[in-house]
């Protein structure tokens, strides 16, 4: 393997455990599709500033970091 395919490699790993990590941080949604109903999907305050909170940020890194780690696999199957 070529050394920018060991270093890609490594960024890969570390991409994965932080992945990990923030995956792990999110709270659980165990309402699951019980919560379709009509009376969960009123716009409450809640709901409209849920970006700004920490849980909106964990769900954008999570975005983030899986759209990164797929790529970088895709750059590293094509270096080999």
């Amino acid at each position: 393997m070529s050394t920018i395919g060991m270093v890609l490699s490594g960024v890969l790993a570390i991409i994965a455990i932080l992945l990990i990590i923030i995956i792990l941080l999110q709270n659980n949604r165990a309402a699951g599709l019980g919560a379709v109903g009509g009376a969960s999907s009123a716009d409450s305050y809640w709901s409209k500033n849920k970006a700004n909170s920490m849980e909106g940020a964990l769900s954008r890194y999570t975005k983030i970091f899986g759209a990164l780690f797929m790529i970088l696999a895709l750059v590293i199957n094509f270096v080999r």
